[in-house]
């Protein structure tokens, strides 16, 4: 399972913030992104590769957890996906809408997908948008703040 997260810092949780919905995984390898953009840099953006040994487990429960969990201390954005979907020019968008199978913005409830024919769906297109909206309001609120601090 992939899981990144914009708006919580460069350092990652630890490991045991990971021990939810009565499952602990086998790995789980936290990367802080290099290479990020500006806007994006400045909010941090950090992927959690997370395994569990027994691949037979039904993990929409933990998702909806991990969401959950790496959104809860500060306003970020966050989401599942499968791996090979992530490029910093296609965030959240269209393109890789069908490769997203769970978000969560501070505040709100998590939402995860498993079935494939809703992820190539519309609908499932309309919602990845809203979490698109989510993180450019994140992004431009952190602009703002970055421009006014630097005229103070």
């Amino acid at each position: 399972m992939n899981v990144f997260v914009i708006g919580s810092g460069n350092t990652p949780l630890p490991e045991e913030a990971f021990h939810l919905a009565r499952m602990v995984p086998g790995a789980m390898l936290p990367f802080p992104l290099l290479g990020q953009p500006e806007a994006i840099e400045r909010l941090g953006l950090v992927s959690y590769d997370i395994d569990f040994d027994d691949v037979s487990l039904d993990l929409r429960e933990y998702t909806r957890a991990v969401l959950q969990r790496v959104c809860a201390d500060t306003r970020s954005v966050a989401w599942a996906a499968f791996e090979g979907s992530f490029h910093y020019d296609e965030l959240l968008t269209d393109q890789v809408a069908h490769q997203v199978y769970g978000y969560c913005m501070t505040g709100a409830e998590p939402v995860v997908e498993w079935d494939t024919a809703v992820l190539r769906g519309e609908e499932w297109r309309h919602r990845i948008a809203e979490a698109r909206a989510a993180l450019d309001a994140l992004l431009s609120a952190s602009e703002i703040r970055s421009r006014k601090s630097s005229t103070d």
